[in-house]
């Protein structure tokens, strides 16, 4: 019997497939960005706007640690699927071993340097003199837990990769709940601020994490093998190559977070709202938006180990059909979104901050201009990850970074210096809307180029 056979990535039904690793994937990185919205919630109220400037500051490095984790992660999975659908066992258990050896050192130098240089990373970060020893303090606590956060992010992949995606979710969300208990217990019963904040924060992913460890003698379709455990500069290639554009895309969004923070904290001073409600209501925003990326990016995740597998195992239309399902989905989501921050932005700002009129004017600002294109935001991330599965890098990582880094940085900088704030939030759709095109026209052109080698029925 054949591994396709075998796999039920390539005979189930391609929506029950979606169904069954997208929704557990999606869940699970929305649980992990409440591990800081639940802080920014308590922070607010119990600190006030200063003290969720000073934590949405740090935010990047948070996305920093994504980035490597889903580097080795998504470099993992991709691989993993690719060689189960070939067939090749062993290439598989060579690449799990080796990304587990990867993922360990990588979160632990992360840990080290970011201590090390904590004042200088928050003022590049975009922090004000006023809010830099509290950044300083909330980060330094954050990156003592961020080994496990990595963990978390790289299994969610891997262990999807597997056929289990339910798994992670569990895991995350009993994090979350510890989060959730802990933070009004450190914040208000013993009065620890910003300090107890970040200690419910790291209890909850260290947690996460070892739950996340304990599913390593479980693993069904390939399996840690002490033989391997030994780096090879091959599979070490192989991860990175497939895992590189997860790397560019997080890291562009921590790169967008730093300049936009650096452009709230310069132009907010300008106007009546100042630096602090600038800085503060932009990074609210930013929490807000990960939980409708996440819903995106489990979407494409999700489709991650269902077109690998069945590219590797040559059965192009069901590759066909699973983004084109995809990408409709995608559309429908984002729309919603669309609308949510609309006619939203007031009621969720008020979740972090009561009764300050300029925060809330600025805040229902905010989500307008940034999020006008938001309507067409989930088609590139379907398509990067499409690519990223059968293995075009390049174009993946075109698509990935089409949105932050080719558009709205450049865009940013430019209209901000001749529309100030407005100019800068204002980047944001037409990123959003640019981003569309190109991943519309790289995917058709795709499917096209298959259809003329006869790839499909």
């Amino acid at each position: 019997m054949t591994e396709t056979k075998q796999n039920s990535l390539g005979t189930e039904p391609i929506g029950r497939l979606l169904l069954k690793f997208s929704v557990p994937t999606a869940l699970t990185l929305m649980v992990n960005c409440l591990y800081n919205i639940v802080d920014q919630i308590y922070i607010g109220h119990a600190v006030g706007i200063k003290g969720v400037a000073a934590t949405n500051v740090t935010f990047p490095i948070g996305i920093i640690a994504a980035a490597l984790a889903l580097l080795i992660g998504d470099g993992c999975a991709a691989n993993i699927s690719l060689h189960l659908g070939r067939g090749e066992q062993e290439e598989a258990d060579r690449t799990f071993a080796n990304a587990v050896m990867l993922l360990f050192g990588v979160g632990i130098l992360l840990s080290v340097f970011g201590c090390i240089f904590a004042r200088q990373l928050v003022v590049f970060f975009g922090a004000s003199p006023s809010v830099v020893a509290e950044a300083v303090l909330y980060m330094s606590i954050i990156l003592l837990g961020q080994p496990f956060g990595m963990c978390n992010m790289a299994f969610t992949a891997i262990i999807r990769a597997d056929g289990n995606p339910q798994y992670m979710m569990r895991s995350m969300m009993i994090g979350a709940a510890l989060n959730v208990v802990l933070d009004p217990v450190f914040i208000f019963v013993f009065r620890w601020g910003i300090q107890g904040a970040a200690l419910a924060t790291i209890i909850g992913q260290i947690v996460s994490g070892v739950i996340a460890l304990a599913y390593l003698p479980r693993f069904s379709h390939f399996a840690i093998r002490k033989k391997y455990l030994r780096l090879k500069w091959r599979f070490i290639g192989d991860i990175v190559r497939l895992g590189f554009p997860s790397l560019c895309t997080q890291t562009a969004t921590a790169a967008t977070q730093i300049v936009m923070n650096n452009l709230m904290r310069k132009y907010g001073a300008a106007t009546i709202y100042g630096s602090e409600i600038a800085l503060s209501c932009y990074g609210l925003m930013m929490k807000i938006y990960q939980i409708a990326h996440a819903m995106f990016v489990g979407l494409a995740s999700g489709t991650q180990p269902i077109n690998g597998f069945n590219f590797g195992a040559r059965q192009y239309e069901r590759v066909k059909q699973t983004i084109q399902t995809a990408a409709k989905i995608s559309i429908g989501i984002s729309v919603l979104w669309f609308l949510v921050f609309r006619y939203g932005g007031g009621f969720l700002a008020a979740l972090f901050v009561e009764e300050e009129p300029l925060y809330q004017e600025f805040a229902v600002h905010c989500f307008r201009l940034y999020m006008l294109g938001f309507f067409v935001y989930g088609l590139p991330n379907v398509t990067a990850s499409f690519f990223q599965a059968i293995g075009s890098p390049v174009k993946s990582l075109a698509v990935s970074l089409s949105r932050q880094v080719i558009f709205l940085i450049p865009f940013a900088l430019l209209l901000s210096a001749h529309f100030g704030m407005d100019g800068a939030l204002g980047a944001a759709p037409v990123a959003d809307v640019l981003a569309f095109l190109l991943a519309a026209l790289l995917l058709k052109r795709e499917l096209r180029g298959w259809k003329k080698k006869n790839m499909t029925a």
